[in-house]
């Protein structure tokens, strides 16, 4: 099992720090699950990750306070807004746009209902 969460811990990591660099992806959710994953099989690299100067504020300002910075939330809702528009413009099944648009309306809400902490 620790081998497991070692690879989602370094898939995890490669995505946000590309999420850092890429304008449409939240590095943040990313970040959150690496530490989430290293904690459980690489405290060396949990330790690292969580003191790592550009990676470890966002992690910090989840944990310290469960919030979510303004300029991630934006993101966040802004890819969820072009990726139902993407379904739309596909031609996808009404069922599915419906279901994706309930489930982005949720994790919307969660995402926009948490506090902004430091940006």
């Amino acid at each position: 099992m620790r081998s497991l969460w070692f690879v989602i811990g370094l898939a995890a990591t490669a995505c946000g720090i590309a999420g850092a660099v890429l304008p449409l992806l939240p590095a943040t959710p990313f970040l959150l699950l690496a530490a989430f994953a290293f904690a459980r099989s690489s405290p060396r690299l949990h330790d690292w990750l969580v003191t790592h100067p550009m990676l470890g504020p966002p992690i910090e300002n989840w944990r310290a306070h469960g919030a979510i910075a303004t300029r991630v939330k934006i993101l966040a809702v802004i890819v969820m807004a072009a990726t139902l528009a993407a379904s739309v413009l596909a031609g996808l099944d009404g069922w599915i746009i419906l279901l994706q648009a309930g489930v982005m309306a949720l994790a919307a809400t969660f995402i926009l209902t948490r506090p902004s902490g430091t940006d």
